[in-house]
């Protein structure tokens, strides 16, 4: 017989199977996770050995004192440079690249590496612009100003500017701290600007790249940057009270592989961008950045049914994946 439930299950066998199906999803989220952190350790001890031994630390160290006495210490400048100069330097060199490859279709050694085929091929260039000028208001009005309450708790922490750097195995459990951070930040607001009101006056703005490029990463409305770009980025730092350097090193790093993620291009040897690809492609799907909570609540269901999850790997040879493993042939009607 048919029990109605609170629950809004209008079976027992229903409600029990998805219950099944959530401890399965924790049970793997479990396995992952002690994998990864037995992966960590190991690495976190063998690297840090590695960098120890051919004092590296020390070439790092003597650099940094040099850097903080040519700017006499003045901590504003220091974390204007390492916040804001260092991170955009990173990601307007990297996507420089790859706005020529995709105004010009060269080197082909790029984009033979596309992942939607035949679409911004090549970009249009008023589009472009456009998408330009917006990365760039959002840098200027949006970031820089975001750097200023930042810059006074890390004051308050009083680690930020000291003249001794972090160690190599600190900095690698901030930066698992800072990933982890990111994803669940960006994945909750992301979902929250997908809310049907707030897309329509805000998140549609980055969704008019059905075929993203890297500019694209940040190309939103401010309050979308403020939120979901900007936020997850810095609140990690903000919570570990990290050193300058660590904050650059974060910062840029993000940049780029959010660049990375937007891209277009499955390049040999740098993270998958098919995970986020694919969200500019059904919007609805795939709205983290490592895929975990995805998976718990099961937003990457559609995706993993598809040619596109098959080539969410890092890619290990020279042959694109889009012609390893292309997409099924439609069925002629």
């Amino acid at each position: 017989f048919q029990i109605k439930r609170d629950s809004g299950y209008s079976t027992m066998a229903e409600q029990q199977k998805q219950e099944e199906k959530l401890w399965d999803a924790l049970k793997i989220s479990a396995y992952v996770f002690s994998t990864a952190l037995l992966m960590f350790t190991a690495l976190m001890n063998s690297v840090s050995w590695f960098m120890q031994n051919i004092t590296l630390g020390n070439f790092w160290q003597t650099t940094w004192l040099k850097f903080y006495n040519f700017f006499e210490g003045d901590e504003w400048t220091i974390f204007f440079i390492g916040a804001a100069l260092v991170p955009a330097l990173a990601f307007w060199g990297f996507n420089g690249i790859l706005m020529v490859a995709d105004t010009t279709g060269k080197p082909t050694f790029i984009t033979r590496y596309r992942i939607q085929l035949g679409k911004n091929d090549p970009v249009d260039k008023k589009k472009l612009r456009q998408a330009i000028y917006t990365a760039l208001g959002n840098q200027f009005f949006v970031s820089l100003p975001m750097l200023v309450p930042m810059f006074y708790v890390m004051k308050w922490w009083g680690n930020t500017f000291s003249k001794e750097l972090p160690t190599f195995q600190w900095f690698l459990l901030e930066l698992s701290i800072f990933t982890l951070v990111e994803e669940i930040l960006f994945y909750y607001t992301h979902r929250l600007v997908h809310h049907p009101f707030l897309y329509k006056h805000i998140h549609k703005k980055h969704h008019e790249w059905t075929a993203p490029i890297g500019v694209v990463s940040i190309y939103a409305h401010p309050v979308e940057h403020i939120v979901s770009n900007t936020l997850p980025v810095i609140t990690g730092p903000m919570i570990m009270g990290s050193h300058i350097v660590s904050i650059s090193a974060w910062l840029s790093l993000a940049l780029v592989t959010t660049s990375i993620s937007h891209c277009g291009y499955h390049l040999p040897f740098l993270p998958s961008p098919e995970f986020h690809d694919f969200h500019h492609l059904k919007f609805n799907q795939c709205y983290g950045v490592l895929g975990v909570l995805d998976f718990l609540h099961g937003t990457d269901c559609v995706f993993r049914k598809t040619k596109a999850f098959e080539r969410h790997k890092v890619l290990l040879s020279l042959t694109p994946l889009s012609e390893s493993i292309p997409e099924t042939p439609k069925k002629a009607e």
